[in-house]
């Protein structure tokens, strides 16, 4: 028997680590379904915190939508005045830093 042969009898009746079913998951199908588990659970609180509901998602999605687009104007008038009143310090500061970094002619 040549060292080949020994090796490819050892190994004939066991499945290959890198079969089509754990090529196809990404791993082996125990911990793809953990894992799949887990990140269920993660985006479905996430979900839940939103307002969505399982059961009648189609609802849930134009509810949210609705409420996004009724919260965005009062979302924009509210960035324009963070925006506003930080740039009554930052800008002043850039200047001044830019005016004393600025190099020296000769």
């Amino acid at each position: 028997m040549q060292p080949n042969e020994s090796q490819d009898f050892q190994t004939k009746g066991l499945p290959a680590s890198n079969d089509g079913l754990s090529r196809f998951l990404g791993g082996s199908p125990l911990a793809v379904l953990g894992r799949l588990i887990l990140l269920s659970i993660l985006v479905g609180v996430v979900l839940a915190a939103i307002g969505f509901d399982p059961w009648n998602i189609v609802t849930s999605i134009r509810r949210l939508f609705q409420w996004v687009y009724d919260l965005g104007f009062d979302a924009i008038n509210g960035l324009w005045r963070y925006f506003l009143l930080g740039a009554v310090i930052v800008v002043p500061i850039w200047l001044i830093m830019r005016l004393f970094s600025a190099p020296r002619g000769r």
